[in-house]
């Protein structure tokens, strides 16, 4: 069987020799991630999940397997559901790139109902009011200053990926710059929140994934870029519940001031429209696995002009 970017016969060797699977695997590629690449990987008893980089064109620092494995692994006791992690490999020789394997959960992405959408706030919220240190992450990340790496951060990473002209987005990062405020208290930040980074069964969210973008740092950022999701249908499955009645049920849940929620929707319409605009480069590059990948480039002139309204 040909599994792009994954080497079965490799992979089958390594995973029996640290006793998690026996004989000759089977994969498939679970269609709908945009970034890391995600397998369903089986022997004649057990399914796991195998989770990889991109294939080709891969920015520094965006998709670090280590992260993911490690927040999710230090979240594993916690109100956060998150999938059993197994094994981390950093060995290039396996497959020609850090994986790490992790339980396969049963659900999917559903229509939101209100109660769900609320639910997934709470999650956010109970996130966000972990101590860090109380999970072994009191080192996984630098919140001072931490806004403004973001700004810049993402400046580098469409510098890094421009293959043509975005009108505003430039403009958009001049305004960010100029109008970063001042953090609170710092969280465990996810870096990627929304309906489409979890799996849900039964009308319950059984897990959140994803997590290659987690970091200790400003806990608004994650609660702009989700409700921005549910404004964006397109980028995600949708909300059946008002954005701003979820912004006041996470202030409550979470007793922190929303007054500069502007910026940070200004600030997370930049981050997608460039995670966008690199999608695109390696469409078309010709660098991208499974469907979805042709309409991701309409999507980042809208996000830049809806950016540039918040921030103002």
């Amino acid at each position: 069987m040909n599994v792009p970017g994954l080497d079965l016969p490799r992979l089958a060797d390594h995973l029996e020799r640290i006793g998690l699977t026996r004989g000759p695997l089977t994969a498939e590629v679970i269609h709908g991630g945009k970034s890391n690449l995600t397998y369903i990987v089986r022997d004649e008893s057990r399914t796991l999940v195998v989770r990889r980089p991109p294939l080709g064109h891969v920015l520094a620092t965006a998709h670090d397997m280590s992260r993911e494995y490690r927040v999710m692994s230090a979240l594993q006791d916690t109100p956060v559901p998150v999938p059993a992690t197994y094994h981390l490999c950093q060995d290039p020789d396996v497959i020609g790139a850090d994986f790490y394997v992790m339980e396969f959960v049963s659900g999917g992405q559903p229509p939101i109902t209100p109660a769900l959408a609320r639910d997934l706030t709470d999650v956010l919220a109970a996130l966000h009011s972990i101590d860090p240190a109380s999970v072994g992450l009191a080192d996984f990340g630098r919140p001072d200053g931490f806004l403004n790496r973001q700004v810049t951060r993402w400046k580098r990473q469409l510098d890094a990926s421009r293959s043509r002209e975005v009108a505003g987005i430039d403009e958009l990062h001049a305004r960010l710059a100029r109008a970063v405020p001042d953090s609170g208290s710092p969280a465990i930040v996810h870096g990627d929140f929304k309906l489409g980074n979890t799996l849900i069964e039964d009308g319950r969210l059984k897990a959140v994934l994803d997590w290659e973008m987690s970091t200790l740092g400003d806990p608004f950022t994650d609660l702009a870029l989700f409700l921005l999701y549910g404004d964006f249908a397109m980028l995600d499955t949708g909300f059946a519940a008002d954005t701003g009645d979820l912004a006041a049920h996470y202030a409550k849940a979470s007793g922190r001031d929303l007054s500069r929620l502007g910026w940070y929707i200004g600030l997370a319409c930049f981050k997608l429209a460039v995670i966008a605009e690199g999608i695109h480069f390696r469409y078309t590059q010709g660098l991208t696995v499974g469907d979805g990948f042709a309409e991701i480039g309409g999507t980042v002139e809208p996000l830049v002009e809806r950016g540039l309204r918040e921030v103002e």
